[in-house]
């Protein structure tokens, strides 16, 4: 196979990002396969390499495009049992256990949710020859609930535009320990890599970090734990674990951001994907996807309602 090329002249009055240009000449291709184009080179503009997606680009500017072949990846389907909760022709919305990492990592090389879903449908398109097909946005493998893969190209893109322009509502279910500083509430506060531990996130200055947002209400109120209701309205990540801890109330089992001995007996933390409401590709209304609490944490809500 050879290489794609396309060319294009810019001819808007006003100058534009390069990356956002890209998306509109270049519908069939995701964002972050055509980021990664010009990050490796593979996109000129008037005869130089570009030097970055935000590049902005000038009126009459010459766009030259070079897209290699996506590289075949050596991931092999698993027949791992999937709660499919939703499917058609463009995505598949999946509850997913605790316990299951959504993609492989370091150390987490099977068993994932995308060899699973490569498993089930084998023909589920690579994203930009990534090793993680479908995939728009993420869970931590301990928390539970509803995640959305892209099936082809144009509905990544889509998908990934709905999750970066904040059109997508979340709802979480979170146990913490303790209570927060008052019944309902909004966090803001910016999320960025721990300097002392690499895997860690922290909360950080606006300056080192991204910003996150968070809205939070009550559901029920114990002794010594509360059941929160939480929309992140930005995606960061562990961005609830973070603000939970933040707030003073950490989540429930979260060994990380919260004690090292968990409260209650719960072999994962107690955080649920409880709903999405999304605009799917080709459709103009939202569409709301529920997942049920799981077993394991509706026996600790059970326990907790009957020692009140």
């Amino acid at each position: 196979m050879t290489d794609s090329i396309f060319t294009f002249r810019f001819q808007k009055p006003d100058e534009e990002r390069l990356d956002h240009f890209l998306v509109e000449s270049l519908p069939d291709y995701s964002r972050a396969r055509l980021q990664a184009l010009i990050k490796d080179g593979f996109v000129k503009v008037d005869g130089a390499p570009a030097k970055k997606s935000g590049q902005m680009l000038e009126h009459d500017s010459v766009i030259e495009v070079r897209i290699p072949p996506s590289v075949p990846t050596d991931l092999v389907g698993e027949n791992i049992p999937l709660d499919i909760v939703f499917e058609n022709d463009d995505v598949i919305v999946v509850n997913k256990p605790a316990g299951m990492v959504v993609h492989p990592a370091a150390g987490h090389d099977s068993g994932t949710l995308v060899h699973a879903v490569l498993g089930y449908d084998p023909d589920i398109e690579g994203i930009g020859g990534e090793e993680r097909p479908g995939v728009v946005h993420r869970l931590d493998k301990q928390t539970s609930g509803l995640i959305m893969l892209a099936k082809n190209d144009k509905a990544h893109r889509w998908l990934q535009d709905q999750f970066r322009l904040r059109k997508v509502e979340k709802t979480y279910i979170a146990l913490v320990d303790g209570k927060p500083p008052t019944p309902s509430g909004r966090v803001e506060a910016a999320i960025g890599r721990d300097a002392s531990h690499r895997k860690k996130m922290a909360i950080v200055s606006e300056n080192k970090g991204r910003a996150a947002i968070s809205e939070y209400k009550t559901l029920e109120s114990f002794p010594e734990h509360t059941l929160l209701e939480f929309h992140p309205l930005t995606g960061r990540t562990h961005q609830i674990r973070l603000h939970c801890a933040m707030l003073g109330c950490p989540i429930v089992g979260d060994e990380i951001y919260g004690r090292k001995k968990s409260s209650l007996v719960l072999n994962r933390h107690f955080l649920h994907a409880q709903k999405l409401k999304i605009i799917l590709p080709n459709e103009n209304q939202p569409r709301t996807f529920e997942a049920e609490l799981p077993l394991e944490l509706m026996v600790v809500l059970q326990k907790l309602r009957s020692e009140k």
